[in-house]
């Protein structure tokens, strides 16, 4: 599948460049339902059949716990389509329940929910993948993620800055990959489609109402009138080596 070959083309850059994998890593994909997670689980565990250092795969989905909050309709969600295809893929597939939507949406009621949101989700993603035996974190963030990062800390924080493509968590023994940072959000989408992966729609009332959907259809509106956007939005953060977007002394 040619959407393939090139999502692993792109995958194998990044790793590579940013010396993502070791021999003998235990790699826990983290699985929201999302199209930029499965692909990316997708992904790693193809390259397993002819990457140079072999690693294993773990899908690690955390429920937020929608259908249990008092303020959000939601339904239980159906992890079988994941399920099924973890079975296909031979990945063992693990589900760790939450209480993050009851805190952050009915004890906190918060108006601006993302960031708690994302923070606890995170910090219990690092947990369960520990508690698995992982020792690296796979988070679906790619190339156009990192664009709209970058400008919205520069629109409302004052700084210029991502998160970077790896993350050593000290205080946790983790690390956070970002295997897809050198993808393009549309590869991913191509591939999705023609794959037909079992997508979920995120019950998160906030989705799609963000400061982060405005800044993705901004830039993408400004990058139509002027191409190559993205493209020197990133290599403004490489050139500076900024938050640690540079190549490994190794790779070199």
């Amino acid at each position: 599948m040619k959407e393939l070959q090139k999502l692993l083309s792109r995958l194998r850059f990044a790793v590579d460049k940013y010396d993502m994998i070791a021999d003998g890593d235990v790699i826990a994909v983290g699985v929201s339902g999302g199209k930029d997670s499965l692909a990316l689980l997708c992904a790693l565990s193809a390259m397993r059949a002819f990457h140079p250092r072999k690693y294993d795969v773990i899908a690690l989905t955390v429920d937020m716990g929608f259908h249990k909050s008092e303020s959000i309709a939601a339904p239980q969600p159906d992890y079988s389509g994941i399920r099924e295809l973890c079975r296909r893929l031979g990945v063992p597939y693990e589900i760790r329940q939450s209480e993050i939507a009851r805190i952050v949406f009915d004890a906190r009621k918060e108006s601006n929910p993302c960031s708690l949101c994302a923070m606890m989700r995170r910090g219990a993603l690092h947990d369960a993948a520990l508690a698995l035996g992982a020792n690296k974190l796979a988070l679906g963030h790619h190339y156009d993620d990192a664009v709209i990062t970058t400008m919205l800390n520069l629109f409302f924080e004052g700084r210029f800055g991502c998160y970077s493509p790896i993350t050593e968590m000290t205080r946790k023994d983790i690390t956070v990959i970002r295997p897809f940072i050198s993808t393009r959000e549309k590869d991913i989408k191509a591939f999705v489609r023609r794959a037909d992966l079992p997508v979920m729609e995120s019950p998160c009332p906030a989705d799609g109402n963000t400061e982060r959907a405005y800044m993705k259809d901004y830039l993408r509106q400004f990058d139509v009138e002027h191409r190559g956007l993205y493209e020197r939005i990133i290599g403004a953060l490489e050139r500076g080596e900024i938050d640690g977007w540079k190549e490994t002394k190794r790779n070199r």
